[in-house]
């Protein structure tokens, strides 16, 4: 059914929310995409949300393409399996904590490596089962000390997390290398700027990772780029037609005035340039093996 401006529930703002510290904070607050309930936790507005389930369709789309089955897990966990990895300290204050009316311990899941882990060893029983890869698009729940940036940082947010499950090395890495091509063609997709970058994998483990930055003046990540430059020859030469053959394809186009003729101590070649200024990125998260 096509929505009608008459009937949307919709209301703009005429001024910036004071709360808001970004750009896109105050956009989406002002556009009437979003509205804040408390700090670091937002409600989606209709048109906030007809955004939100086509940037999922895409997700979806390009993980079911690689083979990936999506699945669903709940928000609210047990302790025990936390506690067996060890996490259920690591986290820290970042954790919700709670009880039941039990008293028994439970806990907002910041993610979810350790139900999948159980799932699948729950249903398979040999490695002949494997490969397998699974994702979910679900709501974690972290308590950060200082909620900003609206939805790129709050304590409520969704995300996409896929875990591969592999008998071999090699296996290993062709997942790995699906995985990564499949995050390119989202990114690519959504028209973002972006850069690869080594990363350090954090709480959730694993011995590689790499972070998808999309590239912002507003982001909390800084990252150094350098542009690829080429060294200048330490020969000389006195005339074009001595130079080697992949140097002739970048010898300068002829204007309408003839060319002099070069001299034999003449550096045709270009400096190198510096390195470009350092940028700021919004992080996400990328593969990790």
């Amino acid at each position: 059914m096509a929505l009608r401006m008459s009937t949307l529930f919709l209301r703009t703002l005429r001024e910036d929310p004071s709360d808001a510290e970004l750009p896109g904070h105050r956009l989406l607050v002002r556009a009437g995409y979003v509205r804040r309930a408390a700090p670091g936790i937002f409600t989606w507005l209709p048109l906030g949300l007809r955004v939100l389930r086509n940037v999922e369709a895409i997700v979806r789309e390009e993980m079911d393409a690689i083979g990936d089955q999506e699945v669903s897990f709940p928000a609210l966990l047990p302790q025990d399996p936390y506690e067996a990895t060890g996490r259920y300290e690591e986290y820290g204050p970042n954790l919700f904590r709670l009880q039941d009316r039990k008293g028994v311990d439970m806990l907002l899941g910041p993610t979810h490596e350790e139900m999948f882990t159980l799932t699948v060893k729950d249903m398979f029983s040999s490695y002949k089962d494997l490969p397998l890869g699974l994702y979910q698009i679900q709501t974690k729940y972290r308590d950060e000390a200082r909620p900003r940036g609206g939805v790129l940082r709050g304590r409520e947010f969704i995300m996409k997390d896929a875990y591969s499950f592999d008998s071999s090395d090699e296996g290993l890495e062709a997942a790995y290398q699906a995985h990564r091509a499949a995050y390119i063609k989202i990114f690519d997709r959504l028209g973002f700027e972006y850069v690869i970058v080594h990363a350090d994998s954090g709480a959730m483990g694993g011995s590689a990772s790499e972070e998808f930055l999309a590239v912002s003046q507003h982001g909390e990540d800084t990252l150094c780029a350098a542009k690829l430059v080429a060294m200048r020859p330490t020969w000389r030469l006195s005339s074009w037609h001595r130079r080697p053959k992949w140097m002739l394809a970048r010898r300068p186009q002829p204007t309408s005035s003839p060319r002099p003729k070069p001299r034999p101590s003449r550096r045709w070649w270009p400096r190198p340039t510096p390195s470009t200024p350092v940028a700021t990125a919004a992080s996400g998260p990328g593969p990790t093996r």
